[in-house]
């Protein structure tokens, strides 16, 4: 297991906040100020590209900046998108289907990136999970379960599961697991 790396400076968290463009939620800044850089959460370190998080890819970095989107805002964009996949009894040979469908992914795949807009993989989980700490917007500083590799779902993950109270804050998920927080019925 790799060392926890220590908490950055005051100077090291307000150029990494300068750099990205974003004010870090308060629970988290204070941890990346008092406990680590890491640990329990993917690791904020300085780069040869800047900074940035472990466990996180490149789309993230130039959609940082924006609002953390609640699933509720784009349900109905993506039921829309999801009824326009291409059907292969649709087309009249396999090439055109295939080329159909290359577009519409094409279509897809950045409409996935801007699901996890202003977030970051806060804890990888395998398989595709992972926990996501949003950071900007209405919902900075809340945790989510990025569930999109089974169930194409991004939920709250919450104290009070039976009552869908607001999404857990950061101070109140650290030392949790993830998969204790999650909806009733999650799968």
């Amino acid at each position: 297991m790799a060392p926890i790396p220590p908490p950055l400076t005051e100077a090291e968290v307000a150029d990494a906040e300068q750099e990205l463009g974003v004010a870090f939620p308060a629970e988290y800044r204070a941890y990346l100020l008092t406990v680590s850089a890491g640990g329990a959460v993917s690791r904020l370190a300085r780069t040869e590209r800047g900074w940035w998080w472990e466990n996180n890819g490149a789309p993230a970095r130039e959609l940082l900046a924006l609002p953390f989107p609640h699933p509720d805002s784009y349900a109905a964009e993506d039921d829309a998108l999801a009824d326009r996949e291409p059907r292969a009894e649709d087309f009249a040979d396999q090439d055109a289907y295939a080329a159909a469908w290359r577009a519409w992914d094409d279509e897809c795949e950045p409409f996935e990136d801007r699901k996890t807009a202003g977030a970051i993989v806060a804890r990888e989980h395998g398989c595709g999970f992972a926990t996501l700490l949003a950071l900007t917007g209405p919902l900075a500083g809340t945790l989510w379960w990025d569930g999109r590799a089974t169930c194409g779902l991004i939920v709250p993950l919450s104290l009070d599961r039976l009552r869908g109270i607001p999404p857990i804050g950061f101070a109140a998920w650290l030392g949790r697991s993830s998969w204790d927080l999650l909806p009733p019925g999650w799968s």
